[in-house]
């Protein structure tokens, strides 16, 4: 899938718009799907909020069966009010984030950990009940080596850091679209 410059700002207001809903008067842009078919889609989607490029939240789904509009107006309110790491998003702090959402590819089962890609892939572990996910711009935001990358995953899905090295993981890899609003500190 590509999205063109247009789509993916549409993408963005939409987020935005849907998260200003959770504080009063605002309604979601309608989106002509005949126009802009990429987005009727169905695609994973995550909508990372940051504030002074602090996180702030970041939630989404890695499969949907819902268009990739839809997905990211519902991923958009969860990553402001639902991520279990951060406090309900605040009205006064919705004109400070900034918006970032990665569309995602499908998923491809990997074994060689040499075929992980720095900058192009993110990660996937399912190891017993648990699971865990980081998304492609997590390791190159962090500097991370593959092997970082592969603690950092085990952390995140609750496992031994380590687990990586004494066996194989049941990891899978996926690519993602990645954009973000520009925007300066003052705006909205």
């Amino acid at each position: 899938m590509e999205l063109s410059s247009k789509e993916r700002g549409i993408l963005l207001l939409a987020a935005r718009e849907s998260i200003r809903t959770l504080f009063g008067n605002a309604e979601i842009p309608a989106v002509d799907y005949k126009v802009y078919p990429n987005l009727k889609l169905n695609a994973g989607a995550f909508v990372t909020l940051k504030i002074k490029n602090e996180l702030r939240g970041c939630i989404g789904f890695i499969t949907s069966e819902q268009p990739l509009f839809e997905t990211v107006c519902e991923v958009a309110k969860h990553a402001a009010i639902q991520d279990p790491r951060f406090p309900p998003l605040t009205k006064n702090e919705f004109g400070l984030i900034n918006i970032e959402i990665s569309v995602l590819s499908s998923l491809k089962k990997i074994s060689d950990y040499d075929k992980i890609i720095i900058g192009e892939h993110g990660l996937l572990v399912e190891e017993g009940y648990h699971r865990g996910l980081l998304l492609p711009q997590v390791a190159t935001e962090n500097n991370y080596s593959v092997q970082q990358f592969l603690t950092s995953i085990c952390m995140k899905a609750g496992l031994s850091p380590d687990l990586w090295q004494r066996k194989k993981l049941n990891l899978k890899v996926f690519t993602a679209i990645i954009f973000k609003e520009e925007r300066s500190e003052n705006d909205d």
